[in-house]
């Protein structure tokens, strides 16, 4: 049988309003490396050679659920650092979804996980992995 995509290199790619504001945010306040593509795009360099394509749309509307996740060794110390840096965290108060006064969930199943928007409104997370 044919493995067709399983040794493709495969990347994703979301929407923004605008990409300046999106490439200020993403390499200044996050600390990515971001280089400007063909066609009006921009690539996000992430660890371990991925890549994300992160494209301009007048008429976007964020997605309700998480569109990039980034691992992290604590969770605490990346809220704080990226609260100094002006980053507002998500809080939630729902059955099944607290979050702290932080806007950690530091819930018994699943990840201790943080949620945070780009300047476009698409949700970023920061979590350990367990």
């Amino acid at each position: 049988m044919q493995t067709l995509l399983k040794d493709s290199p495969a990347f994703s790619g979301f929407a923004v309003k605008d990409l300046a504001e999106a490439k200020a945010f993403y390499s200044e306040t996050l600390g990515l490396k971001v280089t400007s593509e063909p066609m009006g795009i921009l690539k996000l360099h992430l660890a371990g050679g991925n890549n994300v394509l992160v494209y301009p749309k007048p008429d976007h509307v964020a997605a309700t659920y998480t569109v990039l996740n980034f691992p992290v060794d604590s969770v605490d110390l990346a809220v704080d650092t990226l609260s100094a840096r002006g980053v507002n965290f998500e809080h939630y108060d729902m059955p099944s979804l607290k979050t702290d006064a932080k806007g950690v969930c530091r819930g018994p199943e699943g990840p201790v996980i943080a949620w945070f928007k780009d300047p476009a409104g698409n949700i970023l997370s920061v979590l350990e992995e367990r």
